[in-house]
């Protein structure tokens, strides 16, 4: 069942096709699709080194050309500063064969997709995952600022998004609880001037060995941005204790914290509704991560906190 309505598609045999063409050097390669909670990118292997990462939705592709070209420098940039391996861009395929769009291929890192629940009461992956946020935003923005209106930016300009999500999840989520919440997440102010962030650290995004994280995928988002953004890892897969382990690591205020908190808000309402039928794991992780949110109970008395020094 396909996840948009725009959905394209591509399967083994265009692959081979493509890569053969385009990229002859590999056509002996085994090419196999792995299957991801992934929304975006349907990707494929190629034998034992690389992957081919294939736009999932319908776009131009002159835009597409363009993202590809950003998150090219992006993953480059990023490779710079993360203390954990990140694939390499090796190459940018052509439309062919059926398929319309631009395609990327990177180097394969070897490991486990981490998961909303199997780490979250590891202190090891804990610390981990505070390494990694203080190594991104040790990252210089270079004067950069946030050059967008989602997440990562104002939190009102979610506002309609989050109408939808409230509308959508009527019977599936206790709305009026969540509804409260939002009224008060939105109400933040920015933490502080922005620093390089990775843009969207959910477990589908990390890769395990053990209880020790040994990959970040999908670098091609790593901007300046809200410093609460990759907190979001936080409420996404990890317990309270580990939560407050990880926020004590990174000398976060309340008011991060919170933030932190409303933007794993704001993108875990979206995933329980619009994947319920097409994409199990996601519609999983969201509803793990509110009920996170919901039933810690620090943060009402921070919101509360924060909300009347304003």
């Amino acid at each position: 069942m396909a996840m948009h309505d725009d959905e394209l598609y591509i399967d083994e045999e265009i692959v081979r096709q493509l890569i053969a063409d385009q990229f002859p050097q590999w056509h002996h390669e085994r090419v196999q699709r792995i299957r991801t909670g992934g929304t975006v990118n349907v990707i494929f292997r190629i034998g034992a080194n690389y992957t081919a990462r294939f736009p999932l939705r319908s776009a131009e592709p002159s835009d597409v050309c363009e993202t590809l070209a950003r998150e090219a420098n992006a993953m480059r940039e990023l490779a710079e500063h993360c203390l954990f391996p990140t694939p390499e861009l090796v190459g940018i395929g052509d439309p062919g064969f059926g398929y319309p769009l631009p395609w990327s291929v990177q180097t394969w890192l070897s490991g486990v997709v981490a998961t909303p629940s199997d780490l979250m009461r590891s202190e090891t992956f804990a610390l981990d995952l505070a390494r990694l946020i203080r190594s991104l935003r040790s990252a210089g923005t270079q004067g950069r600022h946030f050059g967008g209106s989602g997440r990562g930016g104002d939190l009102r300009d979610s506002d309609k998004w989050m109408e939808v999500c409230f509308r959508e999840s009527v019977g599936l989520l206790p709305v009026d609880r969540l509804r409260a919440l939002w009224a008060e997440f939105r109400q933040l102010p920015a933490a502080e001037a922005v620093v390089m962030t990775h843009g969207d650290l959910i477990p589908g995004n990390l890769l395990v060995e053990g209880e020790k994280l040994v990959g970040v995928l999908d670098g091609g988002g790593f901007a300046p941005a809200d410093p609460s953004l990759d907190l979001v890892a936080a409420w996404h897969m990890l317990d309270r204790e580990r939560r407050a382990l990880l926020r004590n690591e990174l000398v976060c205020s309340d008011l991060q914290w919170l933030r932190g908190a409303a933007w794993a808000f704001q993108q875990a309402m979206g995933l329980v509704w619009y994947y319920r039928d097409t994409n199990r794991s996601m519609s999983v992780l969201g509803q793990t991560t509110l009920a996170r949110i919901l039933n810690d109970p620090d943060l009402p008395k921070q919101a509360s906190a924060v909300l009347i020094r304003l």
